[in-house]
C-alpha cells in the first residue's frame, strides 16, 4: 500500500483500564481534523501488538509516525526503528501525543496530555531533532546475545522491583491506585539491597546498592539533569538509606532535588559495565524486562532517531 509522504501513521495505544478509551481518541481525532492532518490510525490491542503495528507502518512507507501512548509504547517504536537500515530510518520522523500513565519523555519536551490541540499544532510544524538512545547489551537465559534501546531510562534494583510489585498487585486488586499504594506498603517491609559490581569511567563500585538509574532522559526524576542529545548517560547510584533518609529521598524526588540526597551518587558517562547484580530486576522505560544472565553493559548511541519536538 503506497501512502502520501504527508500522511501520518498514527498508533493509538489506549490506557489499560482507565476511563473511556473511545472518548480519549475522539478528542485526538477532533484535534487532527481541526488542523487538517491527513492520517491513518491503527489501534493496539495490547502492549504485545505495538511492535507489530509499528513495523507495519514502517513497511507501508509512512514518513511521520505518531505514537498516541506513553513511554513503553515509545520504547517499542524506537526499537522497531532501530531494526531498520539507517537510510530507511533517516526518512522517518517519530512524534508523540502523550497518552500513557507517566508520559515522562513527552513531558521532558513540554508536551501536555491535557493540551492535545497544542501538541498537534507543534507536530504539524515538523521541527525535527535527532536524539540519542541508551542501549543495554546482555545475554539471555538461552545464551543468546541481545540488546534493547531506551529513550528515557533503565533501572536496576528497587525501582524495577516496584514495577514488578505493581504488576502483581494490579492483577490482584484491578485498580492502578490500589496497586501503587499496596506496592509502597510492601516495600516498607522489604529490604531492598543488591550486591552489585559496577564500572563507571574510572570508578569501581563493589558493594550493596539499593537502586541504579541510567538515564538518557530524566529517568522519572532520578536522573533530572540528563538530556537525550548530549551523547552522554547520567547514572544515579543509590545506597540503602535508613527509614528517615528514605522518606527524605522520596520528598527530594517529588520536589526535583533527588541528586541532593546524601545516599545518591551521580555520574556522567558514555558506558557503564554491570559485572554483577545478583537477583536485581531490570526495568526499561517503565516496563519490566527479563533479567539478563551474567554481566551486561549499557552505552549511548548518539543522534539515531528523528524526533518531532515543540516549536
Amino acid at each position: 500500500m503506497a501512502v502520501e509522504k504527508t500522511t501520518w501513521g498514527v498508533l493509538y495505544c489506549p490506557r489499560t483500564g482507565i476511563g473511556n478509551k473511545r472518548k480519549r481518541w475522539d478528542k485526538i481525532e477532533a484535534a487532527l481534523k481541526e488542523h487538517g492532518v491527513s492520517y491513518d490510525m491503527v489501534q493496539s490491542e495490547s502492549s504485545d501488538s505495538v511492535e507489530r503495528l509499528i513495523t507495519m507502518l514502517i513497511n507501508n512507507g509512512y514518513k511521520t509516525i505518531v505514537i498516541a501512548g506513553g513511554d513503553s509504547a515509545l520504547n517499542d517504536a524506537v526499537n522497531c526503528l532501530m531494526k531498520e537500515e539507517k537510510q530507511v530510518r533517516e526518512q522517518i520522523a517519530l512524534g508523540v501525543i502523550p497518552n500513557g500513565v507517566m508520559n515522562d519523555f513527552a513531558r521532558f519536551w513540554g508536551f501536555d496530555e491535557d493540551h492535545i490541540g497544542q501538541t498537534i499544532d507543534w507536530l504539524c510544524k515538523r521541527r525535527v531533532r535527532k536524539i540519542d538512545l541508551g542501549c543495554i547489551r546482555y545475554t539471555n537465559k538461552n545464551g543468546e546475545k541481545c540488546h534493547r534501546y531506551f529513550l528515557n531510562c533503565l533501572n536496576i534494583g528497587m525501582t524495577a522491583d516496584i514495577m514488578n510489585l505493581r504488576r502483581q498487585t494490579r492483577r490482584l486488586f484491578g485498580s492502578r491506585t490500589l496497586s501503587f499504594l499496596s506496592s509502597l506498603f510492601v516495600m516498607l517491609f522489604h529490604r531492598m539491597e543488591y550486591k552489585m559490581k559496577l564500572r563507571i569511567n574510572s570508578d569501581v563500585i563493589d558493594r550493596k546498592v539499593m537502586t541504579v538509574c541510567i538515564g538518557s532522559g530524566p529517568g522519572y526524576g532520578q536522573t533530572p539533569n540528563a538530556v537525550p542529545y548530549n551523547g552522554m548517560l547520567d547514572v544515579s547510584v543509590v545506597y540503602h538509606p535508613e527509614m528517615v533518609q528514605l522518606v527524605e529521598g522520596l520528598w527530594l524526588l517529588v520536589t526535583g532535588r533527588f541528586l541532593n540526597h546524601r545516599n545518591v551518587h551521580p555520574f556522567r558517562t558514555t558506558e557503564i559495565h554491570i559485572d554483577e547484580a545478583k537477583r536485581a530486576l531490570v526495568g526499561i522505560d517503565g516496563r519490566l524486562m527479563k533479567t539478563p544472565v551474567g554481566a551486561y553493559r549499557v552505552n549511548i548511541e548518539q543522534e539515531v532517531i528523528n524526533f518531532l519536538i515543540p516549536d
